[in-house]
């Protein structure tokens, strides 16, 4: 089994993982505050977690139990509502099914627990913790209002690394985000106020302050701590994330988890993401300028998770430019393996789909020759392509086993992709070996999720698939009369419509622009 280097934000090293129980990884990520359309740096975050996720189960064959929670109720939510003149539910419940859409878009798995924070499970779960921590001798009332008493929990600010001096004593805040340089006593339950919604969980009336939602859903729905990972955006690190590991261990007298995960910023165009420079952007405006959703998931992971990444249009450009590399390389393949069709290998009925969730997950063939293209027969001298995918499999594999070094990984399937290009071209590939390329570049993409969210996008073409093909038939009989203008028409017409022809021996073929 393949062990996994992850690097932790609490001890400031890579440290090796394995799960503390079983074969099951208990995994937190922070989710969406849901008061508006998430924007490309937060799902810079979502999607490098779903690539730990990927990475966890399909190299190193780890069970997930993964929970990504909804804030719907904080002080963004409350005033969105207010503003809107309408429930809290009927404000965030569009943004909930909003930000599930684009999720989808950008191929990302579907977590096993989505919980939202105002589920009544959930909140008896937060007070639950908000009373232990009263038992323990960490909070204080005020006004209706419960807070925690920093000053009773001698570890904080392991996470963040503040300096205890500068920590103010006493000093109390009743807003969800706060100064990073200002850490102070904060809110657990916020008392009822008119006109904000309002539940009593043995707690009083009110409703909680945004840092205990987390630990409540976190210990109600992964059990007993310490969890295996808590992840999240860099920016979450204080106070949010801090203040978590305050009251969960303030409540448990135990670790709440073993290894804390963040993804760094996302800058545009070289800046910081601002409204006021109007460049927080969103995917339909990147779909609206001309980019598919694929193209923003692989510049999403085209650098290392823990460095700064810089959003450009030039950038998506050239993901475009990337990923229609591997996809016509994709083709040359299948037109190698169409020479001598009885020659052929069959891969399995499964290939290139996702295991159902309830499937166990062994580790996957990646770094590894698949069986499946492996004989019974008298073994043929070894070819110079097993050599090569072999090879390209245990850098693919190396790379993620380094601290999910997506950019690494690219890397390898773009020296591949180079490498069997070079003998397509010398027609040095035969039909076995294309098979067993093919093989792959589906187990690299089942961690990486972007040939296979490409292609679920070119089988949804501008026009009726029908159409497209009645269109191509039209055309190679004007070729076949030699009248190339008329072909020449169709092309032009297709294209207008978003569709593009490639002509190869074995026929031709069309793609999305």
């Amino acid at each position: 089994m393949t062990m996994l280097n992850l690097y932790s934000t609490l001890t400031r090293r890579e440290e090796p993982f394995a799960p503390a129980r079983d074969n099951t990884v208990r995994f937190y990520a922070c989710g969406p505050t849901v008061y508006a359309r998430a924007h490309i740096g937060n799902f810079r975050t979502f999607v490098c977690l779903d690539v730990l996720r990927r990475t966890l189960k399909y190299v190193c064959g780890h069970q997930l139990r993964q929970v990504v929670n909804y804030t719907d109720v904080d002080d963004k939510t409350i005033a969105g509502a207010q503003q809107a003149a309408v429930g809290l539910r009927e404000y965030t419940d569009p943004w909930i099914e909003v930000f599930r859409a684009d999720a989808k878009l950008l191929g990302m798995e579907t977590p096993e627990a989505t919980p939202r924070a105002t589920d009544e499970e959930n909140l008896r779960a937060m007070g639950g913790v908000i009373l232990a921590l009263e038992r323990n001798g960490h909070t204080y009332r005020r006004d209706g209002s419960i807070y925690f008493r920093i000053a009773s929990f001698p570890e904080y600010g392991r996470l963040a690394r503040l300096d205890p001096e500068g920590m103010q004593e006493g000093a109390s805040v009743d807003v969800d985000e706060y100064s990073k340089d200002n850490p102070r006593d904060f809110v657990l339950w916020k008392g009822a106020r008119p006109g904000e919604p309002s539940w009593d969980v043995g707690t009083g009336p009110g409703r909680p302050g945004w840092h205990i939602e987390c630990s409540g859903m976190a210990l109600r729905l992964l059990g007993d701590p310490p969890i295996d990972i808590h992840a999240g955006g860099i920016d979450l690190v204080f106070p949010h994330h801090e203040n978590e590991i305050a009251q969960s261990e303030g409540a448990t007298k135990r670790t709440f988890a073993r290894f804390w995960v963040h993804v760094e910023h996302l800058f545009v165009e070289g800046e910081k993401m601002s409204k006021s420079l109007g460049n927080v952007y969103t995917l339909a405006e990147i779909a609206a300028r001309g980019h598919r959703p694929s193209a923003l998931r692989y510049l999403l992971l085209s650098s290392h998770y823990r460095k700064q990444l810089n959003f450009t249009w030039t950038g998506m450009d050239q993901a475009e430019e990337a990923i229609r590399r591997i996809v016509d390389f994709l083709a040359r393949l299948e037109d190698v393996g169409r020479v001598q069709p009885e020659t052929r290998p069959h891969p399995p009925s499964d290939v290139g789909r996702v295991p159902p969730e309830t499937r166990p997950h062994p580790p996957s063939d990646v770094g590894r020759v698949p069986p499946e293209t492996q004989s019974h027969r008298p073994a043929d001298p070894p070819s110079r392509i097993a050599d090569i995918v072999s090879h390209a499999r245990q850098t693919f594999r190396s790379a993620l086993e380094s601290d999910l070094n997506t950019a690494a990984a690219l890397a390898a399937v773009f020296d591949l992709v180079r490498d069997v290009n070079a003998a397509i071209d010398a027609r040095q590939l035969s039909p076995s070996d294309a098979a067993t390329v093919r093989q792959a570049i589906e187990d690299f993409d089942r961690v990486l999720g972007v040939v296979s969210l490409r292609q679920a996008e070119d089988a949804q073409p501008p026009i009726p698939a029908d159409e497209i093909e009645r269109l191509i038939q039209e055309r190679q009989a004007a070729r076949q009369r030699r009248d190339f203008a008329a072909a020449d028409a169709v092309r032009q017409q297709l294209a207008d419509l978003g569709v593009l022809l490639e002509d190869n021996p074995g026929g031709t073929r069309w793609k999305k622009k």
